[in-house]
């Protein structure tokens, strides 16, 4: 009974700094916030399935995307932690068509799509998770939003390092960092901090590992989730270096820490605990653990350890064969799916080279086109304008004429008229002459 009250009370101290590490992105009511975030803290719990259900009624009753996103968000870690795959995709599938085209919930969609990329990273679909990176990451750059452009270096540095190609994880990772700070998302900055400090491990560079794990728990008050992280991120450091001791006080205080189930999926936990067990001799025991475990490469990596201390090098040398006929496999299908992306992003970015030709070519013609009728509309004002001046100028010529002829009349009329006139003085001459006589 104490044991209960004592794990209640600390998942609900956990909920009252959810609100800081569990952003209420998409503003749903408080009520339904909190119950969110209580189960966002022990997100593999089978039992978060019922509120979730809960929270999806309540979005169907309201139509509403917004609860029908939460309660989708809310199941699929549960289906990853059943090894339920199927029921994962079909999770993200409906998400996605709920949020893709909804710019206001832009951040909870890449939050999304990071996590159900991480899931198929770890059930080796990373050529899946590639793609919906590379996607994600255009997606960010054409809406010029740093969160998705930090999700999408997340997991291409998560897809490297599962390929063992840890210089690149850890490049993309820093760029991820880079990202999250200029999203503000300091929620997650501790998270990758971490990641970065198990690539370090990796390439056996301890005291780097260590520096980021002390950057990430300096952010513990603020998100108490990351506590348990840190710790285990110290475990997997000291174990790597030999430290058995520091290793054994560190197992022993996550196991007794109630949380530790809650926050770590099943892998992680039986990862440690074949640890530990190697750590005291206990081959037997771990090897019995190591079935436990999910995937067929991280079976074959550690049965194939507890094979070579038991001293048995015939079944660790059979182990080691699996697991680089494993790796060959996984190489060779990692390059034909990446010549496959490679490919059809080359498609791709052909068909959008042709389109942008076609649209250049359509205005060209469209230019060309208006230039044609305003070449033609000019011409013809111009020969309106030059059969104008033409009628102008025949009727001016006509009345040129026409001036000229009534001109010549005139000179007639008048030549006939001084004629006349003189005609009429000879007759009066003759007449005084005549009555003189």
């Amino acid at each position: 009974m104490l044991r209960k009250l004592l794990i209640s009370l600390l998942a609900c101290l956990m909920c009252l700094g959810a609100s800081a590490q569990i952003v209420n992105r998409l503003r749903v009511d408080q009520k339904t916030f909190l119950r969110y975030a209580y189960c966002r803290m022990q997100q593999f719990n089978p039992e978060n399935l019922a509120v979730a259900d809960s929270i999806y009624s309540a979005g169907v009753a309201k139509d509403d995307y917004r609860y029908k996103s939460l309660a989708l968000s809310l199941e699929m870690p549960v289906r990853f932690a059943l090894r339920q795959y199927e029921r994962m995709d079909s999770t993200a599938v409906e998400l996605k068509s709920l949020l893709h085209e909804r710019k206001e919930a832009r951040d909870f969609y890449f939050s999304f799509m990071h996590e159900y990329c991480e899931y198929l990273v770890h059930i080796g679909r990373a050529s899946d998770a590639m793609l919906e990176a590379r996607a994600m990451g255009r997606l960010a750059g054409t809406e010029k939003r740093p969160s998705g452009k930090m999700y999408s270096y997340r997991i291409i540095g998560l897809i490297h390092s599962s390929r063992d190609n840890h210089h690149l994880a850890i490049r993309n990772l820093e760029e991820a960092a880079h990202f999250c700070k200029a999203a503000r998302a300091e929620q997650d900055l501790p998270n990758l901090y971490l990641l970065l400090s198990q690539e370090h491990v990796k390439m056996r560079d301890f005291a780097k590992a260590e520096e980021y794990v002390a950057q990430s728990e300096e952010y513990e008050k603020y998100f108490p989730s990351i506590g348990i992280k840190s710790r285990m991120t110290r475990a997997y450091i000291a174990y790597a270096a030999g430290d058995w001791n520091s290793f054994s006080e560190i197992y022993s205080s996550l196991i007794a820490d109630p949380l530790y189930r809650m926050q770590a999926d099943a892998d992680s936990r039986y990862s440690l605990d074949i640890d530990y067990l190697r750590s005291r001799g206990l081959l037997v025991q771990a090897l019995s653990v190591a079935d436990s475990l999910g995937t067929f490469r991280g079976r074959l990596e550690k049965k194939h350890g507890i094979y070579a201390d038991l001293g048995d090098f015939d079944n660790a040398y059979g182990q080691l064969a699996l697991l680089m006929h494993d790796k060959d496999s996984t190489y060779i299908k990692v390059q034909n799916e990446d010549l496959a992306i490679l490919d059809a992003e080359m498609h791709n970015a052909q068909l959008r080279e042709e389109a942008q030709k076609l649209k250049a070519h359509n205005q060209l013609m469209i230019m060309i086109g208006f230039l044609v009728m305003f070449a033609i509309a000019f011409f013809a004002i111009l020969l309106s304008q030059w059969k104008l001046r033409e009628n102008l100028d025949k009727m001016r010529h006509k009345n040129n004429q026409m001036l000229a002829s009534r001109r010549a009349f005139q000179k007639a009329m008048e030549a006939k008229e001084s004629e006349n006139e003189f005609k009429i003085k000879i007759l009066q001459n003759r007449k005084t002459n005549m009555l003189r006589l």
